[in-house]
């Protein structure tokens, strides 16, 4: 699941661990870009079999490109409208097994095929997504899902 070779534990403790350095990475840090930057950085380093991970931020009642690893994206997405646009606007987590069967899915990487979308939510408001991409079907599991959650959960800490 994850590229570091010599940790031992399983898919659990390792994302714990990646949420303890998140937390390590931006503490006493307050600029958003940076500490999204490095969170990008973060999961592109630990996570294995993805071909993009990034933020998308609100801004007028749409998605705009934020920080992210991979190649370049979409820049705006509307609320509604692909996984990314549809996760923001029913402000729920999607994970699709193959983005190809998703309707309306937006390909911004043609090697996409599976997806996760995190809603990133400030307070009750949303303030973005973290949208990862896999070029592997059904590459995502409730386990991800679980800990990518408690990812932004940390993450949400540190953005104001």
């Amino acid at each position: 699941m994850f590229k570091v070779e010599s940790y031992k534990g399983d898919r659990e403790d390792q994302y714990q661990l990646t949420i303890k350095q998140l937390r390590a990475l931006l503490e006493g840090e307050s600029n958003a870009i940076a500490n999204l930057s490095n969170a990008a950085a973060l999961l592109n380093q630990f996570l294995d079999r993805i071909n993009w991970v990034g933020f998308y931020l609100v801004e007028d009642e749409e998605l705009v490109l934020g920080p992210f690893q991979g190649l370049p994206a979409c820049v705006r997405i509307p609320f509604g409208r692909g996984v990314c646009g549809t996760a923001a606007e029913k402000k729920k987590t999607i994970r699709v097994e193959d983005v190809h069967q998703f309707p309306g899915h937006i390909a911004c990487d043609a090697a996409s095929e599976s997806e996760i979308v995190i809603p990133i939510l400030k307070d009750g408001s949303l303030i973005g997504v973290l949208d990862i991409d896999s070029p592997e079907k059904n590459r995502f599991d409730e386990i991800d899902e679980k800990y990518l959650q408690l990812f932004v959960d940390a993450l949400v800490d540190f953005l104001k």
